[in-house]
Parts: C-alpha cells; sequence; structure tokens
C-alpha cells in the first residue's frame, strides 16, 4: 500500500504568483530538510510518521473537496521534492493525472527530479535569496530551465536589496537557458509580527523598476486578507 506523510489538504485560493485568485485543492507533504530561516511553516519540517495517510485517503480527500468543480491541485510542504517522498508523490501524481486534475508542484530549487517534473503541468521554481540562509545553485536553475521553461515560474521572496540583487544576477546569469518568456515574481516577505509590509512592498517595487522591470511583484493574497499567521487559507 502507498502511504505518503501528508500535513494538510485543503481548498483555498492560490494567494501568491503568476496563478494568483485560482481555487486550488492543496496538498501540504510533511518533512523538510532544507531550513530556510524565514520559513512560515516550520511545523512541517519534521518526519512525523503520525502524518501518515494512504494514497487512497489523499486521493478521497482531495475528490469531496474538489466537488467535481476545481480540478487544480498544487502539491506543496514541507519539501515533496525530498528523496524519501519521491515515490509516493509520482504515485499521487499519477492518480491525479489519470483523475483529469492540473498537477502544479511547489519545487524549493534544491533539486531537479525529472521523473516528477515530466509530469506534472506546471512547476513553482524557487530561488533562494540570501536571507533564507539557504542557496540555489545557479547552474542548476540553468539546467531545470533548459528543459522546463515552458511550464514554470521562479519565485523569490525578497526582503532587501541584497536580496533583489542576487535574483537579478541569477536572472542574467541563466538568461540563455530560457527558451520561453519564464515569469520570475518577488515576493516581499513578512517579519515576524508584521501585518503587512508596505514599506518592503515598495522598495521591492522601485529596486524593479530601477533595475529595467525585469521581475513581477507579486504579494500573498491570502496573508493581507487572512493575516499572516492563518494556516489552510
Amino acid at each position: 500500500m502507498t502511504t505518503l506523510l501528508i500535513n494538510s489538504i485543503y481548498r483555498a485560493t492560490e494567494g501568491e504568483g503568476i496563478h494568483i485568485g485560482i481555487p486550488q485543492i492543496f496538498v501540504r507533504f510533511q518533512g523538510c530538510h532544507i531550513g530556510c530561516v524565514n520559513c512560515d511553516t516550520k511545523e512541517t519540517w519534521d518526519f512525523d510518521p503520525a502524518f501518515t495517510k494512504s494514497l487512497d485517503e489523499v486521493v478521497e480527500t482531495v475528490e469531496v473537496l474538489s466537488q467535481d468543480i476545481i480540478k487544480r491541485i498544487s502539491i506543496t510542504g514541507g519539501d515533496p521534492l525530498h528523496p524519501s517522498h519521491i515515490p509516493s508523490l509520482i504515485e499521487l501524481v499519477k492518480e491525479l493525472k489519470a483523475r483529469n486534475y492540473y498537477v502544479n508542484i511547489e519545487a524549493a530549487g534544491t533539486r531537479v527530479v525529472k521523473e516528477v517534473f515530466d509530469m506534472v503541468d506546471f512547476i513553482s521554481y524557487d530561488f533562494k535569496t540570501p536571507s533564507t540562509q539557504v542557496r540555489t545553485s545557479k547552474e542548476l536553475l540553468g539546467k531545470f530551465l533548459e528543459e522546463y521553461s515552458h511550464k514554470a515560474q521562479i519565485k523569490a521572496v525578497v526582503s532587501d536589496k541584497k536580496d533583489f540583487e542576487a535574483t537579478y544576477d541569477a536572472f542574467h546569469f541563466v538568461k540563455a537557458s530560457m527558451k520561453n518568456d519564464v515569469p520570475w515574481c518577488l515576493t516581499p516577505c513578512y517579519e515576524p509580527g508584521e501585518e503587512f509590509p508596505m514599506n518592503r512592498f515598495q522598495h521591492v517595487i522601485k529596486l524593479n523598476e530601477s533595475f529595467g522591470l525585469p521581475f513581477r511583484v507579486i504579494g500573498q493574497q491570502h496573508k493581507w486578507a487572512f493575516g499572516p499567521s492563518e494556516r489552510l487559507v
């Protein structure tokens, strides 16, 4: 029997990136070893067997939430692409595709998993900025874009000018690898206790203008609507 570590499954409106505003079913994996210091879902880090669900349970929950109306799935985490998740993740994606769901996966930018990326409809690939204290390899990013630029976005959480400049440097480094017009989305980060980072948002917009407008600046709509600490929204 195929089992998965699943933190939660819920219906919500996409709150960030180029698909902002689209209703989806989110399947959030439990377990992550990446360690971004500004992660806002640290409760998903532990590989806790208490979160084990069967493939049938996961698909049944998706079907109930979908009501045959919402046919878009976003697989997120935690880190759904951690090597220990891959066999069960592949089985999940196969089953969802067999049921005619459009499947997006949130990739942390630390690995390219061909057997998964070939199957899904869309890949949201992170570029980790210096404030996360996690490094995204520009070479790996280039490899990813060479093969998957036709169905991807690049997302970066930006805290300050150093984060912006690191993202701009990566953008230029891999530009030759982008066979299509790949959207790069900058998300102004929330610091602990902030309700809305208005000044940071304005600063990122101005930085983007001063660097020739290479990026889309898209905030986190779900945090505006429900507050930065609310879950499953």
